[in-house]
C-alpha cells in the first residue's frame, strides 16, 4: 500500500513565525502518519519542509530626558534617548536631528560642531568623554534588541523667552531599508537572505523638550554712613548702614533666592541690627529667614525663597561700625 503525505508549510501561524527569531534561522518540520494495515502498526513520514527565517527591520527611539530647562543664550544642552533594534538580525542604524518641530514656541539650534553624540561612558550625563557621531562613519550596527543612548546637543536662542517651549527630534532608520510594513529588501537581509519591513517601518522618531526659564533680578546695595558727631564723614566709630534690595523684573521665578553679605574688613558687625522688609531678623540661626554667620568669613545671610516679579522688592538691612 502507497502513503503519500504531504506537509503544509502554513499550518498554523503559531508554528511558523516565532517572534524574535534571528534571522537566518532554518525552521524545518516533518509530518508523519500511524495506520494498522493487515492487522499490523504502521507508520509512515512526509519528506522535510523547511523555510531560513528572514530579516525583520524595527526599530525604536525612546526619550530618556525629562523637560531640560534652560535660559536664552545656553549652549550644548543635551536630550538623551535610547535607540533600539528591535529587528531579529544585526542592523547599522542611521540617525538624523530634527528642530523643526511641531509645537515650537522657538527652535534650538543644532550645536557646532557635531549636534549627535553617543553616551560612551553609559553615564546619562552630556560630557566631554563622549564620542560625535559621523553619519557612514560610526553608526551604530546593533544586534537584535540592542540599545545604546544617544544625546542630542542643541543651543538655546538669545531671543527665546521666558515660558516658551523648544522641541528636538532623534530620528533612527534602519540602513538596510525602510517604508511600509511588509516592504521586501530580496538578499539585503543578514546571511542574504530577504529583509522585510516590520510594524515600525523600520524607522523611529522622538522628540524631547527644552523649556525656558529666564529669571532676571534686580539687587542693587546703599549705605549711608552717620559718624559720631552727628555728619556723615566715614571716621571711626562711625556707622554704616547697608541696604540690600533685590527684585525679579521679569515673569520668572527665583529659586532658593539666598542673600549673602561679608561683612567688610576694618568694621564691625552690630548685633540686633538685621531686618527684612522692615521686621527684626535675629542673629542667631533659628527658625527665621536669615542670620549673622560666623561659621567661616562673618556674613550677613537672608534667605528669601522663591521669588517671583509679584513679590516685589525685598529690603534688607544691616549696620556695621569703622573699628
Amino acid at each position: 500500500m502507497l502513503v503519500t503525505v504531504c506537509a503544509c508549510l502554513l499550518c498554523s501561524a503559531s508554528a511558523t513565525w516565532a517572534a524574535g527569531t534571528r534571522v537566518g534561522t532554518l525552521i524545518e518540520s516533518i509530518a508523519s502518519v500511524d495506520f494498522t494495515q493487515n492487522g499490523e502498526q504502521q507508520a509512515a513520514q512526509s519528506t522535510a519542509v523547511g523555510f531560513v527565517v528572514a530579516e525583520r527591520l524595527d526599530v525604536a527611539v525612546t526619550r530618556q530626558s525629562g523637560q531640560v530647562v534652560v535660559s536664552p543664550g545656553d549652549v550644548d544642552r543635551a536630550l538623551l534617548f535610547t535607540v533600539t533594534n528591535l529587528g531579529n538580525g544585526d542592523e547599522v542604524i542611521r540617525l538624523s536631528l530634527n528642530n523643526a518641530v511641531a509645537g515650537n514656541d522657538f527652535d534650538p539650534v543644532s550645536a557646532l560642531p557635531d549636534a549627535i553624540y553617543f553616551d560612551t561612558d553609559g553615564s546619562g550625563d552630556f560630557n566631554v568623554g563622549d564620542v560625535a557621531y559621523s553619519p557612514g562613519t560610526n553608526d551604530p550596527d546593533l544586534a537584535p534588541d540592542e540599545s545604546i543612548g544617544v544625546f542630542i546637543v542643541n543651543d538655546i536662542p538669545d531671543g527665546a523667552v521666558d515660558g516658551q517651549l523648544g522641541r528636538s527630534e532623534l530620528a533612527a532608520t534602519a540602513a538596510t531599508g525602510s517604508g511600509t510594513a511588509g516592504t521586501v529588501y530580496p538578499t539585503q537581509g543578514d546571511g542574504g537572505v530577504d529583509a522585510v519591513v516590520g510594524v515600525t517601518t523600520a524607522t523611529a522618531a522622538e522628540f524631547g523638550d527644552y523649556i525656558v526659564d529666564d529669571v532676571a533680578i534686580d539687587i542693587v546695595k546703599s549705605q549711608v554712613v552717620a559718624d559720631p558727631d552727628g555728619g556723615s564723614a566715614p571716621i571711626v566709630g562711625a556707622t554704616i548702614t547697608y541696604t540690600i534690595t533685590v527684585a525679579v523684573v521679569n515673569s520668572g521665578i527665583a529659586t532658593a533666592a539666598v542673600i549673602s553679605d561679608p561683612i567688610p574688613t576694618w568694621s564691625t558687625f552690630v548685633p540686633g541690627s538685621i531686618t527684612l522688609n522692615g521686621n527684626t531678623i535675629s542673629d542667631a540661626t533659628d527658625g527665621d529667614a536669615g542670620e549673622y554667620d560666623i561659621t567661616a568669613a562673618p556674613t550677613v545671610v537672608m534667605r528669601l525663597g522663591d521669588l517671583a516679579q509679584a513679590d516685589g522688592v525685598q529690603n534688607v538691612v544691616f549696620q556695621v561700625t569703622i573699628d
